[in-house]
């Protein structure tokens, strides 16, 4: 089970964007994650007529670790970490390590 799952509001905890926040768009791989407004690389395109793409430098969203963000607990207003819980049916849930309370998207 994924402890940072896509939709999640996460915070950054290293690296050149530290403290910023954003949403979880999705998952390249198992470690890695694309986090909207972090991690946001200039890339020059060239114009392609064949495509009808214009030429020029345009913002691309880069894949970050999953080790360098946390998930933000707006109970509190900070980041934190995710725990397991098994629920009497045998559900697993995420839960919040500091409060305990259960995880919502």
């Amino acid at each position: 089970m994924n402890k940072i799952r896509t939709g999640d509001q996460v915070i950054v905890l290293t690296g050149r964007d530290k403290g910023k926040r954003g949403t979880v768009a999705q998952r390249v791989d198992a470690d890695r994650l694309i986090v909207d407004g972090v991690n946001v690389a200039k890339k020059h395109v060239k114009p392609n007529p064949m495509k009808g793409t214009t030429g020029g430098v345009v913002d691309k969203a880069m894949p970050i670790h999953q080790s360098n963000v946390a998930i933000f607990n707006a109970e509190t207003g900070k980041a934190d970490r995710v725990g397991i819980k098994v629920q009497e049916d045998g559900k697993k849930v995420r839960v919040f390590k500091s409060t305990g309370a259960e995880i919502k998207i």
